[in-house]
C-alpha cells in the first residue's frame, strides 16, 4: 500500500493554525467535515482525543499519526496537515510534531487500517529527510509528490 495514493490535494492542510494537540485534531476534523468526507465530526474528534489519551500517536522525527475507526466510513480517509512551527504532541523523541497523517477507517476492516499505519511508519523510517521535504513543499500537490518520490526511492 502506498501512502501517496490515499492522499488528495483537498485533504492536505499546508498551514495549520493550531498550536495544541486537541486544536490540531479539531482543525483536521473540521477540514474533513467541510469537504463533506464525514458527517459525525464531534464523534470523530472525541474518538481521536480518546486515542491520544491512551498514548501519543506521535512516532518521532516530527511526525504524528492520529487515527481511529468510525462506523460511517466506507473506505479509509487519509488527511495530512503541516505545522511549520510544530506542536507539542508528547512524541517519543520529545520533539514537536510538524507533519500529521490523520487516518480514519472502518471498524469493519481492521487489517486495512493496520496496513495504512504500517505504510506510514515505513515511509517515515525509510526517509530521514521526509519532514524537511514536506515542510519545504510549496503546495498540497507538491507535498503529495514529495511522498510519492520518497516511496518510490524505498522500492528502488
Amino acid at each position: 500500500m502506498k501512502v501517496h495514493t490515499l492522499l488528495s490535494s483537498e485533504l492536505v492542510l499546508p498551514d495549520l493554525a493550531s498550536r495544541t494537540r486537541d486544536a490540531v485534531l479539531e482543525e483536521m476534523v473540521r477540514s474533513l467535515k467541510s469537504k463533506e468526507k464525514i458527517n459525525k465530526d464531534r464523534e470523530l474528534l472525541e474518538k481521536l482525543i480518546q486515542r491520544e489519551n491512551l498514548g501519543s500517536t506521535a512516532i518521532g522525527e516530527g511526525v504524528a499519526v492520529p487515527h481511529c475507526k468510525l462506523k460511517e466510513i466506507q473506505s479509509p480517509l487519509l488527511a495530512l496537515a503541516r505545522s511549520k512551527k510544530g506542536v507539542e504532541f508528547a512524541s517519543i523523541d520529545g520533539k514537536p510534531a510538524q507533519v500529521f497523517f490523520l487516518v480514519v477507517s472502518s471498524p469493519d476492516n481492521p487489517s486495512q487500517s493496520l496496513q495504512i499505519l504500517a505504510a506510514i511508519a515505513h515511509l517515515v523510517r525509510g526517509s530521514p529527510s521526509l519532514v524537511k521535504k514536506i515542510l519545504a513543499a510549496r503546495s498540497p500537490g507538491k507535498i503529495i509528490e514529495v511522498i510519492r518520490e520518497e516511496e518510490e526511492k524505498g522500492n528502488a
